[in-house]
């Protein structure tokens, strides 16, 4: 089982295996804590640059954890279905970082989140770029 893990690990760049983990990460450790124990009070997702709270919060968590399995699999199996989706959230990531710099009214954060925009960018880019790895199935 080790060496199947190894050898799907050889199907992808190591930067592409970073963010297959950080999807792991997010369908099983931090989403199911963030939906079931995480206090309503202060639970907070971000979607489009725009902060909610509370059950709006846990309804984007809920959707947060369909993106994250979905991106999970699709990188694992290197699904042709996951190229074209994961290119947009990210790029939905980048503008969203971008917006909510400018939004948070934090005059730090106006310059942060696009520049952190901009390396969430370039990631979508490397995926672009990399299409021929995604199998047709």
């Amino acid at each position: 089982m080790l060496e199947q893990i190894k050898q799907n690990f050889t199907l992808r760049p190591s930067w592409m295996n970073a963010v297959m983990l950080f999807c792991l990460y997010m369908t099983f450790i931090y989403l199911p804590w963030d939906v079931f124990i995480k206090p309503l009070a202060i639970d907070q997702e971000v979607w489009f640059g725009i902060v909610f709270y509370g059950w709006l919060a846990k309804l984007g968590g809920i959707l947060h954890w369909l993106i994250y399995g979905a991106g999970a699999y699709g990188l694992w199996q290197m699904k042709s279905w996951v190229h074209p989706w994961i290119v947009i959230y990210i790029f939905q990531i980048a503008y969203s970082m971008g917006i909510w710099g400018f939004l948070s009214g934090d005059g730090g954060a106006a310059w942060i989140g696009p520049a952190i925009g901009s390396i969430f960018l370039i990631l979508a880019w490397g995926f672009y770029q990399k299409r021929d790895l995604f199998i047709n199935n």
